[in-house]
């Protein structure tokens, strides 16, 4: 089996469509504070109800998976199909720092994360690693959900099949 073939036969698959968030901890006392960073996401799951554990697939190496590695608390936002522009600004590969794509967007800081919780998301949640394993070219972050919020009552949720975002219906 190609890689090909392997995409092609899992762009099948329609997921729905989150961006994982993490504020990047201080480490110049000097700076006036560590960054912000977003990551658009179509690998996560709920894992378990008692207790609340959901997982989201990293790529190993990447930038998201640097900071959770140093960083055990992060946001994830439950991405509406009006907000399509916000998975593909945080999809983008070689894109401009971080600081500069959450400076127009509406958001909160989680209470117990710090982590950028997108405004207009369909559900915010407020997690901690609990577990990373190794899988292949991806590190599985298994976090245990601290809160959840739903900001927003309406709305449909933004879905990725065949490579493309869509909505459904």
């Amino acid at each position: 089996m190609s890689d090909e073939e392997f995409k092609a036969a899992l762009g099948r698959l329609a997921a729905g469509v989150v961006l994982v968030t993490a504020h990047e901890p201080q480490t110049d006392p000097d700076a006036p504070r560590g960054e912000d960073a977003g990551m658009t996401a179509t690998a996560f799951l709920s894992v378990s109800l008692d207790p609340p554990l959901v997982m989201v697939s990293l790529r190993a190496g990447s930038r998201m998976d640097d900071l959770l590695d140093e960083q055990p608390l992060w946001g994830v936002s439950l991405l509406a199909r009006s907000q399509r522009h916000i998975a593909g600004r945080f999809a983008m590969r070689g894109r401009v720092s971080d600081r500069l794509l959450f400076e127009d967007l509406p958001y909160r800081r989680g209470a117990h994360t710090g982590a950028p919780l997108m405004g207009g998301a369909l559900a915010t949640l407020e997690c901690r690693t609990e577990q990373r394993v190794e899988a292949g070219d991806h590190i599985l972050v298994i976090g245990r959900v601290l809160s959840a919020d739903l900001p927003s009552e309406d709305g449909e949720p933004l879905v990725y099949f065949r490579g493309k975002y869509r909505a459904l219906g």
